[in-house]
This record gives structure tokens, sequence and C-alpha cells, in this order.
């Protein structure tokens, strides 16, 4: 999940993606960052809901290349996670260990799409102004409308790899049942292919109730944000991202702790927008990709980590699913002081080599 916690609880978000975002450009010349909008006109919701005018804002790097079919051959699509941006994978852990010149996403020759997901970003969400009248989005919602967004928006007809993290990662198992042939490999991080239930579903239904139970959210009209909600919520997702061996090697004393929690409260309280956090977290509630996981084609490279809260290995969830898939694997990166908990997904020092693996293992 992440801005899906790197926001909520990681250093310099911001000024991390102005710094990266030249040093791509700049080492890779034919990298150009671009970004965009595509309006789709009365996008009809699984809801049964309409939106007469849905924004779907992207972020690009490189340029698209085509065979003599005409069909798309370097396209690589990376989803972010809930409550995040594309923008979020211009972070230095991220960019500048994969997009610059001979790295395994070299910008220069992969067309890399970023893009904001319903609800997030600069795309369309409650916080724009419809609040809690806003179509009640799900991922297979979130899904169809970034496959038009590739199609219809970009003239992307067809992926190289597509890889998310976390939401994203739920999401790259539903691109690979519902459009089997677009993609040439999968590579989902930090998820579980099955329904959201178990402790994942109780600290998101705790988040949900949070909000929508604060006499303040006033049925999502309010005018200003609904401040204990969005404590109890940063507290929250605060623990499920939270990564326990760093966290307790950086704050070894309770002083230290204590003042981290005031810290990342005040810090973090004026980027959100309660109607935004409720939708987004609601999303998941229709996930469950488990019954179809057979129709997946793709190569897949599936990775969680070991201190990751959200999806605790010990459930032995995501071995057992992978076996489902043609042509998957799964790692397992154990804990350690270089983990980041849920938060793993983005350091791509840490699975790079898995990447390498998939496209090598993928290549036409």
């Amino acid at each position: 999940m992440l801005r899906s916690f790197r926001h909520f609880f990681g250093a310099a978000f911001a000024s991390a993606i102005l710094a990266a975002i030249p040093s791509v450009a700049r080492q890779s010349p034919g990298a150009a960052l671009t970004e965009g909008d595509l309006v789709i006109h009365n996008f009809q919701f699984h809801s049964g809901e309409t939106l007469p005018e849905l924004r779907l804002h992207y972020t690009t790097l490189g340029k698209p290349v085509r065979d003599a079919g005409g069909h798309t051959t370097n396209a690589v699509l990376i989803l972010h996670g809930t409550g995040g941006t594309g923008q979020q994978f211009l972070q230095p852990q991220f960019a500048g260990v994969l997009f610059g010149p001979g790295q395994l996403l070299d910008a220069s020759h992969y067309y890399i799409i970023l893009p904001d997901g319903i609800g997030h970003g600069k795309s369309s969400k409650p916080g724009d102004g419809m609040h809690a009248h806003f179509p009640k989005y799900d991922y297979d919602d979130m899904v169809a409308a970034h496959y038009r967004l590739l199609t219809e928006g970009l003239g992307v007809n067809h992926a190289r790899l597509v890889m998310g993290t976390s939401m994203g990662c739920m999401h790259s198992f539903v691109w690979g049942e519902t459009y089997p042939d677009f993609m040439d490999a999968l590579m989902p991080l930090a998820c579980v292919p099955v329904q959201i239930a178990g402790r994942n579903r109780i600290w998101r239904k705790m988040v949900m109730d949070a909000i929508q139970e604060d006499p303040e959210w006033k049925g999502g009209e309010y005018k200003e944000e609904p401040k204990q909600a969005l404590r109890t919520a940063l507290d929250f997702l605060l623990i499920a991202g939270a990564a326990p061996i760093p966290m307790q090697k950086a704050l070894p004393t309770r002083d230290a702790a204590d003042k981290y929690l005031d810290d990342y409260f005040h810090a973090r309280f004026g980027a959100l927008d309660a109607n935004d956090l409720l939708y987004q977290v609601n999303a998941s509630r229709n996930y469950d990709p488990s019954g179809q996981l057979g129709k997946i084609k793709a190569p897949m490279m599936y990775i969680n980590s070991g201190d990751d809260f959200i999806n605790p290995p010990e459930l032995g969830i995501a071995e057992r699913e992978v076996k489902k898939v043609q042509n998957a694997k799964f790692v397992l990166i154990p804990a350690s002081e270089n983990t980041h908990g849920h938060g793993t997904h983005t350091w791509a020092e840490l699975w790079k080599q898995y990447l390498g693996e998939l496209l090598e293992k993928s290549a036409h």
C-alpha cells in the first residue's frame, strides 16, 4: 500500500520525487518525463453508477516502440498502492535502481507508464467535490479504467511487463485474469491473491469505521477534516506498514518512539482527505482473484517480504495460491535490517535480481 505507507511514514517523499525526476531524465536522454490526462466520458462502474467525466492522470518515461505489426513492444505498466500515485515510483530507491542507463528498465529503451488510479493523485476522486456522492469504485473498475488509459489514451495495445505494489500487486492479478493476452510478464509485489479477510480486513474496517463513525465526518459533507478519525486512521496505517527490525533500531528508546509518533501525525495529517481515504480502503471489498488464477498466461514473478504485517507469510496463502498460476514463481524475501515491512516492495535493490530473471524468461 504505498504512498501506501512510505507516504504516511516515509522520509521526505516530495523532495525525493523532485530529486529523482531530473536525475532519471539527465541520465537517460531518451527518457523524457511527460504528464497527462485522459478523460473518459460516461464511465460505467460495476456498481451501476456512471461518472460523466472520469479523469485519469498519468506520468510516462520514454517512448513507445512498435513492431512491424503495430504491436507495442516496450511498454511497462507500474501500478501503485492504496493512497499512492504513479509518481511514487520516481523515488531514488525505485527509479534510481531500475530506470537509469543500463538498468533493467532503462527508460531510454522502455516506455514506462505510471498512472494514478481512480480516487488517487490527480485522477478523479471524491475530494474533488463530489464527496460521498462519488461512485463506489472497486479494483475491477480501476483496472478497467487503466486498460482504457493504455489502449485509448496512449495507444498501447500490448505490455512488455505489468507490475504493481500492494494494491497495485492485487491489480496485477486482476490484469492477468482479465486481459491474459495483453502482457508478456507479470510481477506482483506485496499482496495475496485471495479475498481480503482475517486481520487484513479487520484493520481496514477499523479505518473505515473510524471515519464514518466520527460525528465530524457528517456523512462525507464535512467542512473541516474529521481530526480524530484521521488520527485513528493514521495510527493503523503506521502499524500496518511498519517494519519491526529497522524501526526498533531507529527508535531504541521510549522517548524516541513517542517523538516519532507525534512528528509523524503532525507531518501527515494535512495531506489526507477523509473521503478519499475511506474510498481507497473500501475499494478492496470485492477483490478475490483466487478462483480465476488459472486464466493467467504470462510468466509471473511474485514477491512478498517476511516482515509484512498486511500479508503475513506464516499464513502460507501465497505459496498455496501461486500453484494455480501457470508458469509462476513465488519468492519470499527474509526479514532483515534491510527490509522495510510492507514497503519492501518499493526498495528495488532487494528484488531486482528476480525482475531480471523474469525479463529474461519472458523475452521473445
